[in-house]
């Protein structure tokens, strides 16, 4: 098979590039479909849990959306629509909320094939695997976090209390993180 055929494919359609992650995202998906195995999507469920702590914030007059600051910096990394950061983001940034929404649904894609790609073949639940989702969304630490090792090792209960652990961003414990971890750990073991 031929991988470039499918990348050029969904480089036209989004009409840009690839970042490394993506890349890394797709790789999986494609292995997955050709090895037999389920590819996993986060859930309604999953989706509504990251959107209400991700809010597309700073909605304008004009009903775009503008960049803000990390609630942990007061700066950089810059975050526009559903959590969205990145190159190109910045202070100044501003998007339609059909941009909001089509980054949402991209870097669901994404998330989601690195989740699965961490956990491998190991026992998941869909709320399991939408807490791990909502987790990966919000740090990006699916595969060197102690979360993923319990999870996989089958201790749902370790890997249920390694959520609490991740409430800093710049160094600061916030409230919002806290509140966060606590949602994603109901989710991961409400099934």
């Amino acid at each position: 098979m031929h991988r470039k055929t499918i990348f050029d494919t969904v480089r036209h359609m989004l009409r840009r590039g690839f970042t490394s992650g993506e890349v890394k995202a797709l790789d999986t998906a494609i292995d997955a479909a050709l090895d037999g195995m389920p590819v996993r999507s986060v859930s309604a469920d999953g989706i509504a849990l990251i959107k209400r702590f991700e809010s597309c914030a700073r909605l304008r007059g004009d009903g775009t959306v503008a960049a803000y600051p990390d609630p942990g910096t007061g700066g950089a990394p810059w975050t526009i629509g559903w959590g969205a950061t990145g190159k190109g983001i910045g202070p100044d940034t501003v998007w339609t909320q059909a941009q909001c929404d089509a980054r949402l649904e991209s870097d669901l894609a994404r998330y989601s094939a690195e989740v699965a790609a961490a956990i491998g073949q190991s026992p998941t639940t869909q709320a399991q695997f939408d807490a791990l989702v909502s987790f990966h969304y919000n740090t990006g630490a699916i595969a060197r976090a102690t979360l993923t090792a319990r999870h996989n090792a089958g201790d749902y209960a370790g890997a249920k209390a390694e959520f609490a652990r991740w409430n800093r961003a710049g160094g600061r414990v916030l409230n919002g993180l806290i509140t966060r971890r606590a949602a994603e750990a109901r989710l991961y073991s409400s099934e």
